[in-house]
């Protein structure tokens, strides 16, 4: 964040981690009405394809919607719709879809898309940093994966919740344990049966290692874990993840006062970066540009790239309160919710309580009530005896 020759660890608090979203996208299809094994099968073949275009994802996931009224197919649907604005840092309709995605899961009997979707309110919650709820939310898909019948069928699924995890870890402990899940992760896509396919998911990976190095200042790992992502990126031609990995390495060039190689990989990352509109993507390069044209005293550029950088942050801010506002709005539906189904249960146990109440109290209240009688007639009595006792007295003298 500050101007510097040497970008201090601080710099690196604030690089992104991607929001694993795994899921299945077409190549501008028109989905005329089709039954569901048709419509599922095209999402199988077209994975990937978020990271290139994220709207076509929404309107493919919108063109589902309408296509079909099966509830599988649906949360697919919603999902996958929740997964492109994720893509374009909308978190505000990425957790609209998504709630809504749970909403009809408990109608599926499909542990695998059970799967899918907790995992993606996982990764939801920590977009949104309420880490508790991530955390929960990937225990439970965790669990879901352990205990799913064909274990060879979850690797990706295991990769994903790791990987999310070591972004949360990351942020609330340490880098150390953050790059143990991010290699667990690795090596969960390594036992798939298509690790091409969920290259992906390894770029994220070995992205935030590298982002993990960093912030250690051991630029060489960093260095390694950044063209490794650069590789896997290339593998599935992921425009998102390219110019993430671009700008990593970028990173470590201005670490190592290399700024000119730093600027030529930063335009290389903003050509990239044109294909996807990534507003998180475009405001590091534009700070990184901004940085590094002042370190070698160009200062034109660094005015221009440095109102650059400062345009979007205005943007991202105004999406992240957004966001914020909208995820406490989620809170308050899912307390409600919550309320409105254990009223009659906290009804009953009150009623019981207060009849409970009322019977101690009444009883009480007559105990009292008999001991008071008890020692009236006691007091009543200690005087007879004492009044009898004083006249025998007295006809004794």
């Amino acid at each position: 964040m500050k101007i510097l020759t040497l970008i201090p660890p601080v710099m690196m608090k604030q690089t992104i981690n991607f929001w694993l979203v795994l899921l299945l996208v077409f190549s501008g299809l028109q989905i005329q009405a089709q039954d569901s094994k048709s419509i599922d099968s095209i999402i199988k073949v077209s994975t990937s394809e978020m990271y290139k275009n994220p709207d076509k994802t929404i309107k493919t996931g919108n063109e589902i919607l309408k296509a079909t009224n099966d509830v599988d197919v649906k949360i697919r649907a919603y999902k996958l719709i929740s997964d492109g604005y994720s893509a374009k840092r909308d978190y505000q309709k990425s957790l609209e879809y998504v709630i809504k995605a749970n909403e009809l899961l408990p109608q599926t009997k499909d542990k695998r898309l059970k799967i899918s979707v907790t995992t993606k309110t996982g990764i939801q919650y920590h977009q949104l940093k309420i880490f508790d709820k991530a955390i929960e939310n990937l225990d439970k898909a965790e669990k879901l994966c352990l205990e799913y019948d064909k274990p060879d069928s979850v690797h990706v699924s295991l990769a994903v919740n790791y990987v999310v995890r070591g972004f949360i870890y990351k942020e609330k402990l340490n880098c150390g344990i953050a790059i143990e899940f991010f290699d667990r992760g690795v090596q969960e896509i390594m036992k798939s049966k298509d690790v091409v396919g969920n290259s992906n998911v390894i770029s994220i990976a070995k992205y935030n290692k590298g982002n993990c190095y960093l912030l250690m200042s051991d630029t060489k790992l960093a260095k390694q874990s950044f063209e490794e992502s650069l590789q896997y990126a290339k593998n599935i031609k992921a425009a998102s993840l390219l110019g993430f990995a671009e700008k990593g390495l970028a990173q470590v060039y201005t670490m190592e006062g290399d700024y000119n190689q730093a600027i030529s990989l930063l335009h290389e990352a903003l050509t990239t970066s044109k294909e996807v509109d990534d507003l998180i993507l475009n405001q590091e390069i534009y700070r990184g540009l901004s940085e590094n044209y002042l370190a070698i005293n160009k200062w034109d550029e660094y005015r221009k790239y440095h109102q650059k950088y400062l345009d979007i942050q205005n943007e991202v801010k105004v999406r992240e309160r957004k966001s914020a506002g909208n995820s406490l709005e989620a809170i308050k539906v899912e307390f409600a919710e919550k309320y409105k189904n254990e009223v009659p249960g906290i009804l009953y146990k009150t009623l019981i309580v207060a009849v409970i109440l009322i019977v101690l109290t009444a009883f009480l209240l007559l105990s009292s009530r008999k001991r008071k009688v008890t020692i009236l007639k006691l007091e009543a009595s200690i005087k007879n005896l004492q009044g009898e006792k004083m006249l025998k007295d007295y006809n004794k003298t």
